[in-house]
């Protein structure tokens, strides 16, 4: 019981949430590719516009979320944007033209920038600041939790019905969280900290643009984003090159990655909050690139698992770090529109398939030393970033 007391109740249930709502979501937007190619025999490129378009609304959308997050409160952006979230995934059932995938998939992206931030900002009013780093892991585990559970689902649901029944499912799954969360948000009184002067969107995208602390923070996320995306990029493709059964020992990476950070995310969240963040995030990103460089070197199962075990550990030390030191330089009401806006970190996983493609096809040897040196150089941005921050 003493677990349960240490967040506030409302935080606990939208932890529960996140690990809910996140589970239905793996349990169709991983298997969107297969079922446009098998369904309605699109083609690559529209494919992958489609997949593309939902990124780059969530990239460039999370400030706008954000920002009507702090501005019209909580409550309001979370229930309408989670009941619009329900509709998008029965339209992917529904539908059977490609464009209008490709429209659900970009609104698919821009609910998820609302509602990502919007839930951020609604635990941190109702956590204690010392507590809110633990809170960023513990919410980053919940995320892996629903990453091994919607997978699993997914394929089962659809190995006994047709290929719609789990976005009909996932649809479903948003609405009765819709209606769990006008329950619980109309129970508990807000606590968002409200502005006296209002601010209007160009007001606010100048004070944010001209942050030059939030600036810094996002282009080290950008180059930890750009190394990051070569897991599911070019890391394949190189395991695949490297060893005999390359697809199978991919999968078996996957399930590593999942197993470390599910076993491994408490004890390390619970050290990292004895150290300072940006002490967590340099062990983090010394982790990665020691696994980046044994990614490279590597030729054998045993030495692809070990490599993936250390990019992992870097994984765990680093992610719930990078929303936690934004979180940390935004006003207290503007922590929507800084958390929103902290999705342009995702720029990076723009550029990184490309980048790293084009590594793999010209300097197929370096590929991750390349990245190994590229999110090292991320803590140059962090830590003048942390400088900025003591000098306010």
């Amino acid at each position: 019981m003493k677990v349960f007391n240490y967040f506030h109740p409302l935080v606990w249930s939208i932890l529960l949430g996140t690990i809910f709502t996140r589970a239905a979501s793996f349990m169709t937007i991983p298997f969107l590719a297969l079922y446009l190619h098998n369904e309605l025999n699109a083609s690559p490129v529209l494919i992958g516009v489609t997949l593309g378009a939902a990124q780059l609304f969530a990239t460039f959308g999370g400030i706008f979320g954000g920002f009507l997050t702090d501005k019209l409160g909580r409550k309001l952006v979370i229930i309408v944007t989670i009941f619009v979230w329900s509709g998008v995934f029965i339209g992917f059932a529904i539908v059977q033209s490609v464009i209008l995938i490709a429209v659900l998939s970009s609104l698919n992206g821009l609910c998820r920038s609302f509602f990502e931030p919007a839930t951020q900002a609604l635990m941190i009013d109702f956590t204690e600041k010392e507590k809110r780093r633990r809170l960023f892991s513990i919410r980053y585990t919940s995320i892996n939790i629903a990453g091994v559970i919607g997978p699993v689902l997914g394929v089962w649901i659809s190995s006994l019905s047709d290929a719609v029944m789990p976005f009909i499912i996932t649809g479903i799954m948003y609405a009765a969280y819709g209606f769990v969360l006008i329950v619980l948000l109309n129970h508990f009184e807000m606590r968002q900290q409200i502005a006296a002067e209002r601010q209007t969107l160009p007001q606010m995208l100048r004070v944010v643009g001209t942050d030059t602390k939030l600036l810094l923070l996002l282009a080290g996320g950008v180059l930890i984003s750009l190394g990051y995306s070569q897991y599911d990029s070019t890391l394949p493709q190189l395991v695949n090159l490297s060893v005999e059964e390359g697809v199978q020992l991919y999968s078996v990476l996957l399930v590593v990655n999942a197993a470390i950070v599910l076993l491994l995310q408490l004890p390390i969240s619970v050290y990292t909050e004895k150290i300072s963040a940006f002490k967590s995030l340099s062990f983090g990103m010394c982790f990665f690139a020691s696994g980046f460089i044994l990614f490279n070197i590597s030729s054998s199962w045993t030495l692809f698992i070990v490599a993936m075990i250390v990019f992992s550990i870097g994984e765990i030390f680093a992610f719930p770090m990078m929303n936690a030191m934004i979180e940390e330089i935004a006003p207290d009401t503007q922590k929507a529109t800084y958390l929103g806006a902290s999705q342009l970190k995702n720029i990076g996983g723009f550029i990184g398939p490309i980048f790293g493609g084009w590594l793999l096809t010209h300097f197929v040897g370096e590929v991750y030393f390349v990245m190994a040196v590229i999110v090292l150089l991320s803590l140059v941005f962090y830590k003048k970033a942390l400088a900025l921050n003591k000098v306010a």
